[in-house]
């Protein structure tokens, strides 16, 4: 057996078949709690050219600073992203990698249990949705996890 193949058969997932996910776009994981959408300095320049923003415009109305890092502003007392109107993403072509990965998150895949966890406030994650192959979520997970490392 070759090397690569040992790696992957000491590595296997629990979900090594793929993982069923289609994102309906519904705006669930883009509300609730408080939290940080973290953003890059790239990305706070796609997003301020999409909304055709002087970046330091953009900095001052949709950015804030916590613990040196830089997160997007969420909506007062709702928690809500800035961004989501009418439960949709109004830069979802622009959005943060932080959100283009979800749901694939180390703390989602840790178990099949986080994994249905997850599918109670992400109406994608259901049984009938096409399967999304194991490459493709560990693409996703390392894209998210060296964004946010």
């Amino acid at each position: 057996m070759s090397n690569s193949l040992q790696i992957i058969d000491k590595k296997s997932p629990w979900y090594k078949d793929g993982l069923s996910f289609n994102c309906t776009e519904c705006g669930h994981c883009c509300t609730g709690s408080p939290g940080y959408v973290w953003v890059t300095d790239d990305e706070i320049a796609q997003m301020a050219d999409h909304l055709k923003l002087q970046i330091n415009d953009f900095i001052r109305h949709f950015v804030r600073r916590i613990d040196g890092k830089l997160a997007l502003v969420e909506m007062a007392k709702k928690y809500d992203c800035i961004f989501l109107k009418n439960r949709k993403c109004s830069i979802y072509s622009v959005r943060p990698k932080q959100c283009r990965t979800f749901p694939w998150w180390p703390q989602n895949l840790k178990s099949e249990k986080d994994w249905d966890k997850a599918a109670k406030y992400c109406e994608g994650i259901q049984k009938n949705a096409p399967v999304v192959p194991l490459t493709t979520i560990e693409k996703q997970l390392s894209i998210h996890i060296g964004e946010t490392s």
